[in-house]
């Protein structure tokens, strides 16, 4: 028996992990615990993600976790009170997958490492197979059996020594997981890949020393050589994929100016604070999120995904990750280290990322009974060849083998899905179901909120009139009082009440009608006329107690650039649009009519808007909904899949499926055009993927595939749905 491992020494000194400002970088707070994401090199199958999934639920205080083998990732979420992280990590250590933080510059050099290994085993397969077939050529050609049996004998232990380096060093990783999973009682791909490289060695070995009529080194090591230059392949595939996150993790600096008592010193990112005031050179980047304090011109394309810079004026926020154009800029911070939006963003690509969707996972319960049932195919086509031909009975099975290779079926969703949502990612879409792209490639109807969704949610006061003798400019700080620290779209409109004011108490929402609270004891509520002045509702904002109106305002807000673009893009995909807001039907009119939308709903409460939801489900719709605001979490949550736009109210975002960095509401139709997209790749792959293994098994157990040309087979069925996959990352803006 092999010696167990010893989780002492670890490839890595997970205490280290435990560092305050590791935690602080890389360790974010969820429900119950705490939550880390880790990348290994790893993993090689589904067969290993599999693994590592069923051992993290087998350790007592872990309350999540997953991994994906087409990303490298891990998510892990444990409870501190019962288990420490460095034991969960010595523990997937010790089962082969050593795990590395997922960024930093000790990450990069160890990719680095890892690429020159695999370079080095790629050029030694290339050069061993070129040899070994160039000595196979000349037996092959002696069709007529002339050549000198010791001739002959020299030629098979040459290509035995040329083999040997290929077998155990380039076809180590195959080799190394076949163990893996046997040791697990676990049978997956490298079970088939490395037994019918080992199977192909030892037996040309045996049959090399009792001078037997045919040896098969040359398909050991063309085996080897395939399934590395496949396996590179999808390994850059894998770094394609996860460019947007690598560029997220890298674009914070390491290093800040901030500025105290007049001077500046020169600090590490992690040791900045809430309210530390920091200055950003031009062409830095941006450290953590904050107010300006001076004018600036930001590029803000990592996280919007526009490529043009924007102006920002003194008292906007400043998000991590932006770069500084222009002249200098000087911020007042809000949010650092796990707490800012760029943090946020990385946090939900890696998310999606590391999660393997319904879809994916039914692929590889797949894989693994198909692995199941190519061993029994194996021995029957063994022991049929026995009985009828015995010479051929092992090249036969030995090509079944290696033709049946199930890579390309585990390959066929993940990578799919991993491509589109990297390329989605870089459009400024993230996504916090890993079901979401699946759910949303069947919309038929779309539901659209109009006050931050349709229109660009920067209201203003175009008209104001005031009732029984109040001053304008005294309702209107008022009005600003009880907006206060709301997310709202509309409390824009108001600004800032002045300091003399004395600030709103008890203050209460009421969705979709206002919002009501004390000002210096006395009872105020804005919102509805019917809610704040019992009036008749004309679409106005009133401010009243309830019963008198005080004063009336008429708040205007832009439609988006690209509102009627995208309405016409989402009509022209085939799907119902509706748009269902709580503002005034003039005002729901108006937007209506100016975007082409048919179908429109004013003062829609939020059960209102649920239950039209509920209805059109009910008719075997597909619905999607987009909004912005607190009154839309309820229908948004209640939709088969749902839009939020960035900047809207964080309930919101908890309760969407996707969420819209930039501020374009093209990017609902183009996110609905890239599902469709990877719904019609992933269905290719695994139509190509089934279609070829039901082909060539038939085949192979007649004895019409040569080992060889069996693994030539393999290598390009695998390689063709990773490439088929890519495809994903180039479609065309005018294409979508």
């Amino acid at each position: 028996a092999a010696p167990r491992p010893d989780s002492s020494e670890a490839s890595e000194d997970y205490a280290a992990w435990l560092h305050p400002d590791v935690v602080a970088e890389h360790v974010r707070p969820v429900a119950g615990g705490l939550e880390i994401q880790a990348l290994t090199s790893a993993m090689r199958c589904a067969a290993c993600a599999w693994l590592i999934d069923q051992s993290l639920r087998r350790i007592a205080g872990v309350l999540d976790g997953g991994a994906n083998a087409v990303t490298g990732r891990v998510r892990i979420v444990w409870d501190p009170q019962q288990v420490a992280l460095p034991d969960v990590l010595a523990r997937l250590d010790a089962l082969g997958f050593p795990l590395h933080l997922a960024s930093g510059a000790q990450s990069e050099a160890r990719n680095r490492r890892r690429r020159r290994t695999d370079l080095l085993r790629l050029g030694v397969a290339g050069l061993g197979a070129m040899q070994a077939m160039m000595l196979a050529e000349a037996v092959y050609l002696d069709s007529a059996g002339e050549m000198a049996i010791a001739t002959r004998d020299f030629i098979r232990w040459f290509t035995f020594l040329v083999s040997t380096p290929v077998v155990f060093y380039a076809g180590w990783p195959f080799i190394a997981g076949l163990w893996r999973e046997l040791r697990a009682a676990r049978l997956g791909m490298d079970t088939l890949v490395g037994g019918s490289i080992l199977l192909a060695y030892f037996a040309s070995l045996y049959e090399t020393l009792r001078g037997g009529p045919e040896v098969w080194f040359d398909a050991a090591v063309m085996f080897v050589l395939l399934l590395l230059a496949a396996r590179f392949i999808e390994q850059w595939a894998r770094r394609q994929v996860n460019d947007q996150v690598d560029v997220l993790a890298r674009s914070r600096p390491a290093l800040a100016w901030r500025e105290r008592d007049g001077s500046r010193e020169r600090v590490a990112v992690s040791a900045l604070k809430v309210d530390d005031r920091v200055c950003v050179a031009p062409g830095d980047v941006v450290p953590a999120d904050g107010i300006l304090l001076t004018p600036a011109a930001l590029d803000e394309s990592l996280l919007s995904g526009e490529a043009l810079p924007v102006d920002r004026a003194i008292g906007e926020r400043v998000l991590a990750g932006s770069l500084c154009h222009g002249s200098a800029l000087v911020l007042q911070l809000t949010a650092t280290g796990q707490q800012t939006y760029l943090s946020l963003l990385q946090h939900l690509v890696e998310k999606a990322q590391s999660e393997r969707p319904a879809l994916a996972q039914r692929a590889d319960r797949v894989a693994r009974f198909f692995v199941i049932g190519i061993l029994l195919v194996a021995t029957a086509v063994y022991w049929f060849w026995l009985q009828h031909d015995p010479s051929r009975a092992f090249p036969i099975t030995l090509a079944v083998l290696v033709v049946s290779c199930p890579c390309a079926l585990s390959l066929a969703i993940p990578t799919a899905l991993a491509a589109a949502y990297s390329q989605l990612a870089a459009r400024g879409v993230l996504t916090r179901d890993s079901n979401a792209l699946e759910r949303l490639a069947e919309v038929s109807a779309v539901m659209l909120d109009k006050t931050g969704t349709l229109t660009r949610g920067e209201p203003q006061i175009a008209e104001q009139q005031t009732f029984a003798g109040w001053d304008a400019s005294e309702m209107r700080d008022i009005a600003a009082s009880l907006q206060q620290g709301s997310s709202h779209p509309l409390a824009h409109a108001f600004g800032s009440p002045p300091l003399s004011l004395h600030k709103a108490r008890d203050v209460r929402t009421h969705p979709g009608t206002g919002i009501e609270g004390l000002i210096d004891q006395r009872s105020w509520r804005l919102g509805r006329a019917d809610f704040a002045a019992s009036r008749d509702d004309d679409g106005a904002i009133w401010l009243g107690d309830g019963q008198q109106a005080m004063a009336r305002f008429v708040v205007g807000d832009p439609l988006r650039a690209d509102a009627a673009q995208a309405v016409a893009a989402l009509s022209d995909a085939g799907l119902a649009v509706e748009l269902s807001s709580g503002d005034g039907s003039e005002a729901v009119a108006q937007a209506a009519e100016a975007c082409g939308i048919e179908t429109s709903r004013a003062r829609q409460s939020p059960q209102d808007k649920l239950e039209r939801m509920k209805q059109r489900q009910l008719n075997d719709e597909c619905v999607l909904m987009v909004g912005d605001g607190i009154n839309d979490a309820p229908v948004l949550a209640g939709a088969d899949v749902s839009f939020a736009f960035a900047r809207g109210a964080a309930i919101a975002h908890r309760s969407a499926d996707f969420i819209i960095t930039s501020e374009a509401l093209m990017r609902v139709p183009e996110t609905i055009a890239v599902a469709r997209q990877t719904r019609h790749v992933m269905r290719q792959n695994l139509t190509w993927a089934i279609v070829y293994n039901v082909t060539a098994i038939p085949f192979a157990a007649a004895g019409l595939v040569e080992p060889w040309l069996a693994a030539l087979g393999m290598a390009g069925s695998s390689l063709a749905v990773s490439l088929n996959a890519l495809r994903l990352r180039n479609v065309s803006k005018a294409s979508r």
